[in-house]
């Protein structure tokens, strides 16, 4: 098995030479996906997705040794709306399988310490009720930075998404030999120039309006040949449910 050394740099899980973000995004319509966190310890570190009142899935690589703050119905995280709620962590929940060497199992429940207010601004995102096909078109968003490390990271103030495809296997496993598990899939263009990056990990890909991706790991950001790697939720489904049931 090829060895590389994965990092958890304020965000997406990235080999020794890339970081994590949205490169080639476009700012995302003001409060068009209410479910996305930002967490927050003085800067934007990860991204997460609301499923319940008490419930942020985020990316198990995204876990602290503190509690964090997190960020609901933001737009400009250094703009006050009046939209947004900042509620501190009470706990976070690796998947039991988690592996930091490889990243398998690159999830986490994270419990807030009080219920988030449903509104127009704070909504809950869905689990899917399938895995979804080999060329569905997703949405990924977050406030990670808008170019890659090489480049000189630039990190944006208000949120951005980008619409990616998802990659069949074949295309995943040849992008990155011996490095993709079962419990992954890879979303973007193989020929570089747009993908999630450094700040964005823990973020949500939404398809079809329900949540099937978890931004995890790549090598750089938007290289050619070199798409997304995000944990494939719908492996997941009642590992999060039982989580969340049983608090």
């Amino acid at each position: 098995m090829k060895l590389f050394l994965l990092l958890a740099l304020c965000g997406r899980a990235v080999a020794l030479e890339g970081d994590d973000k949205i490169v080639g995004g476009h700012e995302c319509p003001k409060n068009s996906v209410p479910y996305q966190v930002s967490l927050w310890t003085g800067y934007n570190f990860c991204g997460g997705t609301l499923l319940s009142e008490e419930w942020v899935l985020s990316a198990a690589h995204c876990k602290t040794k503190s509690d964090v703050e997190v960020r609901l119905g933001e737009h400009d995280l250094w703009e006050s709306d009046g939209t947004e709620q900042h509620i501190m962590s009470a706990k976070f929940i690796r998947h039991p399988d988690y592996d930091s060497r490889t990243q398998d199992s690159d999830i986490m429940l994270i419990k807030l310490s009080q219920p988030a207010t449903l509104n127009s601004f704070v909504r809950l995102a869905t689990l899917p009720s399938k895995c979804a096909s080999d060329g569905t078109m997703c949405q990924t968003s977050g406030w990670g930075s808008l170019r890659p490390s090489d480049e000189g990271s630039r990190y944006p103030h208000q949120l951005q998404c980008l619409d990616v495809p998802l990659l069949s296997d074949d295309t995943c496993f040849n992008a990155y030999p011996f490095q993709i598990t079962e419990n992954m899939i890879c979303a973007g263009y193989l020929e570089g120039g747009k993908d999630s990056c450094q700040g964005d990990s823990g973020g949500p890909m939404m398809c079809d309006g329900e949540v099937q991706g978890v931004v995890s790991w790549g090598h750089g950001c938007a290289q050619r040949n070199k798409p997304g790697v995000y944990t494939k939720v719908c492996n997941y489904i009642s590992w999060i449910k039982n989580t969340m049931a049983s608090g």
